[in-house]
């Protein structure tokens, strides 16, 4: 297989992100799971995108840099192709869907995780209290070749300080609730 063969798999552009290439697979996976799609050719389909989802990931960097390490990764893959990955992408097909998602290797494509949200909710903290902050300061000490700060920067730095923050209140509170479902659900 090439490169453009992994991209067709997951119905991606040849220039898409890590984001991109996880959302994909997490489709594709819930698409063509055996234990939820019971089409013949199923199986198939879950261990090609599963292969391919393995591929982009561990070799990511490797083919956006240089050609001569997007040959080198290319052999290495066949080479791990032949031991581990069909293994782990069949062993993966045969259980059952509710434990594949309970699977660190699908777990890893969950775009939001409680570290991105909590780190997206502090940095909007640190944008409203220094936009609050930095005006007063520069009201109460203004410099003679500078002019003085507008209320609408102001303002429109602290509008989007307060909007990143109740963004991730929001992504916050539906991680959670996710979080609860995920742990409610019968092993």
């Amino acid at each position: 297989m090439t490169i453009s063969d992994y991209y067709r798999i997951l119905d991606l552009p040849l220039n898409s992100s890590i984001d991109e290439i996880k959302k994909a697979y997490r489709q594709k996976a819930r698409m063509y799971h055996p234990d939820i799609n019971p089409s013949p050719d199923a199986k198939d389909l879950f261990i090609s995108a599963t292969e391919a989802y393995e591929f982009l990931i561990v070799n990511f960097d490797k083919i956006t840099n240089n050609d001569e390490a997007f040959r080198q990764a290319m052999e290495d893959w066949r080479k791990y192709r032949q031991d581990r990955s069909r293994q782990r992408a069949r062993a993966y097909s045969q259980a059952s869907y509710a434990k594949f998602k309970n699977t660190k290797f699908y777990r890893a494509t969950r775009i939001l995780d409680g570290t991105a949200i909590i780190f997206s909710l502090l940095i909007s903290i640190i944008v409203i209290v220094y936009t609050i902050l930095g005006y007063r300061y520069r009201l109460k000490h203004p410099l003679p070749e500078l002019a003085n700060p507008t209320f609408f920067t102001f303002l429109m730095l602290l509008l989007l300080g307060m909007v990143f923050f109740v963004l991730s209140l929001v992504y916050l509170k539906v991680y959670i609730e996710a979080s609860k479902k995920r742990k409610q659900r019968p092993k």
